[in-house]
């Protein structure tokens, strides 16, 4: 077979997002699939700051990360794009304005307005992201950041943060009142056209797989898209293949049945 690229989204493909786990039916995908001459990339809208847990469980030949502003493979930077001092001020403005719980995400750490939040997904998102927030007042520091993210509600002037974000920065619905938000321009997609042309690969070469709203770009990209049992509806009329949940190994399944495995037996929670 020649030679491919896999591109997996981390939250709800590669980790459940019930388990928090990365089942071993994956973990084993990635290393065979690797074995097999293949290479195989993180692609996620986390900032590199927050990819640590994930880490710790694969090993990928590169990451692309806050959804195409930084892409390393092999350890090499390939591409990366930061937020400049004027625009995150504005963005601090323009959320605080809005009564809104903001995030701003980077490849060393995150920032966030104040230490708590009315939102309880603020609250569980200041404890998961403990390790890599690195200030709770971004008045007094404000560090190197690509995108960011906020929570809104029927008290935040959602509207008029939305007009006064774009065009500058792409407003991604992740649903429950959650916003991501990335420079114009970038995407999950950008960050694969960077790679293919790396390793001098066709777009046919590129295999994605993903769940969520974030992972659009790629999906309408690439032709080979594999959507997880669990997911976003909007992802639907561009997947090629529908595997099954991350907890039902819909990794290993999704990857054996299009032949990206070669000869390597049945899924390892069945043995």
């Amino acid at each position: 077979m020649n030679r491919k690229a896999l591109f997996f989204d981390i939250d709800g493909t590669l980790l459940s997002e019930i388990t928090r786990q990365v089942p071993e039916s994956a973990k084993r995908a990635l290393e065979t699939a690797r074995s097999q001459g293949h290479l195989v990339f993180i692609n996620t809208g986390r900032t590199y700051a927050c990819t640590g847990t994930i880490r710790q469980l694969v090993t990928p030949d590169g990451w692309l990360c806050g959804c195409g502003t930084y892409v390393e493979a092999e350890g090499r930077e390939l591409y990366y794009r930061s937020m400049t001092e004027d625009q995150k001020e504005r963005v601090c403005r323009a959320l605080e304005a809005a009564n809104v719980d903001g995030i701003l995400e980077g490849r060393y750490g995150c920032f966030v307005g104040s230490p708590d939040s009315r939102f309880p997904q603020g609250r569980r998102m200041r404890k998961s992201l403990a390790m890599a927030i690195r200030s709770m007042d971004w008045n007094k520091e404000r560090g190197t950041a690509e995108k960011f993210c906020f929570l809104a509600d029927e008290a935040s002037g959602l509207e008029g943060l939305i007009a006064a974000l774009e065009p500058e920065f792409q407003v991604i619905d992740r649903g429950d009142g959650f916003y991501e938000c990335v420079p114009a321009g970038h995407s999950k997609a950008t960050a694969i056209d960077v790679v293919l042309k790396e390793y001098g690969l066709a777009l046919e070469d590129a295999y994605v797989f993903g769940d969520s709203t974030n992972d659009l770009p790629m999906f309408e990209h690439v032709p080979n898209a594999v959507l997880m049992g669990r997911h976003s509806p909007e992802l639907e009329p561009y997947a090629s293949f529908v595997t099954r949940t991350v907890e039902e190994d819909g990794i290993w399944y999704a990857m054996e049945q299009l032949g990206l495995l070669g000869e390597e037996p049945g899924c390892p929670a069945a043995d």
